[in-house]
């Protein structure tokens, strides 16, 4: 067999029964393990900010390093929370597209966004305004900046985060965009493969051609976790074939690269050198254990509190940045250890984020779905008449 007949035979090596699934939406049972992934990931970023990150003294009077050096170490790396992420993400985004029409598309990924940001920001703005002597260095948030940051685009209308991890509701917000272009068409797994392979190719070369845009558009040192995730989701819904394991292994190979960029960038905030090889064995580490998820092999992880902690995952992204650093502040003008400090805080964070996913979220969700429903997307068949008088 030639390489140039080996692709086709690759890109159709699905069963028939699954080929004929690309048609509608599949009910499949619940990926706990997804769940608790996603868990794992938010307490990682909220570990970095709370003991990883030594740039804020201020909030616990002393550097991280120097007031508990050994959980530094560790918490130091715990920014890649935000990878897994990604990768997770790019699986979630292809599993509930599918079968979907670009509308429902929009209207799932507003809904599910939206309502909980919309609180995180304006409970942000509100500590930030009124407990500024956390960090005297971080400005008070105005009234239009505030406003910028409710539509979540606030990086493109050059305006501050209300809250520093909001940055990341950027990153995901272009990969949605990317993402529609191939549901507007209809997913299918060969739509969905090129798409990857596409994606992959453009990311490459987008640094190299010193265009700002196609850097914005293209995600250059995101996408590898993205596209993964995706790939991921075929394997999940296809099984296992060696195209799609070529994907999720160059994807790898180019995310473990990229991370010379990304440990090198964080090294302003945890204040000295982190370890290339220890970041790019803890990102071979979720892709492996993303690909054990795929392929089944965690099936028996069925813990049912895992979708409770699933949803508080967001709300607690969300809110542990600056109203962590609050607490963490208060705290320690009352004399509290530093261990038994960051459980309290913790406990707090979660029965917060507890709070804004029933009375907040979920409403919110739900009302905000039922107006996008009931919106017209598309112009009237006719011009209504106009009656002159």
């Amino acid at each position: 067999m030639t390489p140039a007949t080996q692709v086709p035979v690759l890109l159709d090596a699905i069963p028939p029964q699954q080929e004929q699934r690309d048609k509608g939406r599949v009910r499949r049972p619940r990926l706990y393990v997804l769940d608790g992934l996603r868990l794992l990931a938010a307490l990682s970023v909220v570990a970095f900010h709370w003991t990883g990150v030594n740039l804020h003294p201020e909030v616990w009077g002393q550097k991280p390093k120097s007031l508990m050096p050994a959980v530094n170490g560790i918490t130091a790396y715990g920014w890649m929370g935000v990878q897994l992420f990604f990768l997770i993400s790019g699986f979630v985004i292809c599993m509930s597209c599918w079968g979907r029409s670009p509308r429902d598309y929009f209207i799932s990924r507003v809904v599910r966004l939206y309502p909980a940001y919309w609180f995180g920001v304006i409970a942000t703005a509100l500590v930030v305004n009124f407990a500024v002597t956390v960090r005297p260095s971080r400005k008070p948030l105005g009234i239009s900046d505030l406003l910028a940051n409710l539509t979540m685009l606030q990086k493109p209308l050059w305006v501050p985060d209300a809250d520093g991890v909001y940055w990341t509701l950027w990153v995901e917000l272009r990969f949605y965009l990317l993402f529609a272009v191939v549901a507007v068409m209809g997913l299918t797994y060969r739509r969905v493969l090129a798409f990857c392979g596409i994606w992959t190719i453009l990311a490459v070369i987008a640094p190299y051609t010193q265009i700002g845009l196609l850097d914005l558009l293209l995600l250059p040192n995101d996408a590898p976790y993205f596209i993964a995730g995706v790939a991921m989701y075929l394997i999940y819904r296809f099984g296992v074939n060696p195209m799609l394991i070529a994907v999720v292994a160059f994807s790898w190979l180019i995310a473990q690269n990229r991370l010379h960029v990304t440990v090198g960038a964080y090294r302003h905030e945890v204040g000295y050198d982190l370890s290339w090889p220890i970041a790019a064995t803890i990102t071979a580490v979720f892709f492996l254990v993303m690909l054990a998820a795929a392929t089944g092999l965690l099936n028996r992880i069925q813990w049912k509190w895992l979708t409770v902690a699933g949803a508080l995952t967001y709300p607690v992204y969300l809110l542990h940045q600056e109203i962590g650093w609050a607490l963490i502040r208060w705290g320690r003008d009352h004399g509290l250890a530093p261990y038994p400090l960051l459980a309290m805080c913790l406990a707090a964070i979660l029965l917060l984020s507890w709070l804004v996913h029933r009375f907040v979220e979920r409403p919110g969700s739900a009302s905000l779905k039922r107006m996008l429903e009931g919106a017209r997307f598309s112009l009237p068949k006719k011009d209504p008449a106009v009656v002159s008088r």
